[in-house]
């Protein structure tokens, strides 16, 4: 079984560091990245929607959302254990400028 709950967990199989070593690359800020390029324009595909943006963590992906739903001076209401809360530190604080309401 591949355990894939995280990227510090997951070990890359024999074949899984052959086609990174392979794989056609690019840089994905200026949009040279054939890979990442294929992968938004897929998931935008399957969901319907103009465009996808392609982030490299949960962690990016968590920040982003509450920057897009929330104004600086917000509050957010989280469960106590809530990976945003728990794992991402004063993430939500310095970079949205929210506070979290803890239930």
């Amino acid at each position: 079984m591949i355990d894939l709950r995280s990227d510090t967990i997951t070990r890359p199989t024999p074949e899984m560091r052959r086609a990174m070593y392979e794989a056609e690359v690019g840089d994905a800020v200026f949009g040279d990245d054939p890979t990442v390029n294929a992968l938004e324009a897929r998931t935008a595909e399957i969901l319907g929607k103009e465009a996808a943006a392609y982030m490299p963590s949960g962690t990016m992906t968590n920040q982003v959302a509450l920057r897009a739903h929330t104004e600086p001076g917000d509050e957010i209401i989280i469960e106590e254990q809530g990976h945003v809360y728990y794992y991402e530190g004063g993430a939500p604080a310095a970079l949205s400028g929210v506070m979290c309401r803890l239930v």
